[in-house]
């Protein structure tokens, strides 16, 4: 990885990719133990709600104030964008695709991101970065154990998240360019984006039906990671490393996260680490390492 080290001054874009990876990788273990207790998407709501408050206080603490009327357009494409519309499609993919299915669907994003970024940003879509792209995305079939079939809709709607994923990206990207920093810093961004999330996932559950919550301390433990880390921290962070390094390759770089998902839930859950999974990782981690270093 020392490319990526180099174009980005230094080993801070590392540790926040190693620390994206700590956080949303535990979190398949914890998003598992959370199902127990909320409505999917009744979940999602309650842990970006937690995580825009935490964001709301950040910036009170800091004094920072509203971001100006010219970058609210994009704050609100971008909240439903990869907030709202792709959290709420992977749940709605749940009720009838795998797990892994709808994992390996949702992390084609880099796919799409890669595609847009080659349009939009003008990212040179190499031989170099395809390779890393099609080796990764075939060692996510791998580690997820997908087999073919499954809902027409409910594919083309887990994929759509997807997209939607990369196209906030790719804005949030555009944004940074034009962003004058003493008008809105990116932890101002952040904060809204998700404010505007969750009250469209709100919104959403409000017409579909909230669920019945079962609170206990676990529940509210499981809440507190998902809003507190994984939506309040890891969102930050997520945004931080568009701005830092191109689309392509932190969308590459992010199918990490899988990878330490399933070891979490090999070492902490006891689920079984099968050949063809310990093979996708191999895949995944050759894709990222294609995609991320200088050369071929």
């Amino acid at each position: 990885m020392n490319y990526l080290t180099k174009t980005t001054g230094g080993v801070v874009v590392l540790r926040v990719l190693f620390l994206i990876y700590a956080i949303w990788g535990f979190n398949w273990v914890v998003m598992k133990e959370a199902n127990f207790f909320f409505p999917p998407v009744t979940f999602s709501a309650w842990r970006f709600t937690v995580g825009a408050v935490v964001l709301l206080l950040f910036n009170a603490w800091l004094h920072l104030p509203v971001p100006p009327r010219r970058y609210w357009p994009w704050i609100v494409v971008t909240g439903i964008l990869q907030i709202a519309f792709n959290n709420a499609a992977i749940q709605v993919g749940m009720v009838s695709l795998g797990a892994g299915m709808v994992a390996v669907l949702n992390y084609s994003m880099p796919v799409w991101m890669a595609l847009m970024a080659h349009v939009f940003l003008g990212e040179h879509l190499t031989r170099r970065k395809v390779l890393g792209i099609v080796v990764s995305m075939v060692g996510m079939c791998l580690l997820m154990n997908v087999g073919s079939g499954g809902d027409v809709g409910s594919i083309l709607l887990t994929l759509s998240g997807a997209v939607a994923w990369a196209a906030a990206g790719i804005i949030i990207k555009i944004q940074d360019r034009r962003m004058k920093k003493k008008d809105c810093s990116l932890i101002q961004y952040t904060t809204w984006q998700m404010v505007v999330g969750a009250i469209a996932l709100w919104l959403y559950t409000a017409a579909t039906g909230v669920g019945t919550v079962d609170w206990t301390p676990l529940s509210v433990g499981c809440l507190a990671y998902n809003g507190i880390l994984a939506s309040a921290l890891a969102f930050f962070l997520w945004n931080y490393l568009l701005t830092r390094i191109e689309a392509a390759k932190a969308g590459i770089a992010v199918l990490g996260v899988p990878v330490v998902g399933v070891l979490c839930g090999v070492l902490f859950m006891h689920e079984a680490l099968t050949l063809a999974s310990a093979a996708g990782m191999i895949m995944i981690l050759a894709g990222i390492v294609c995609i991320v270093r200088k050369g071929a």
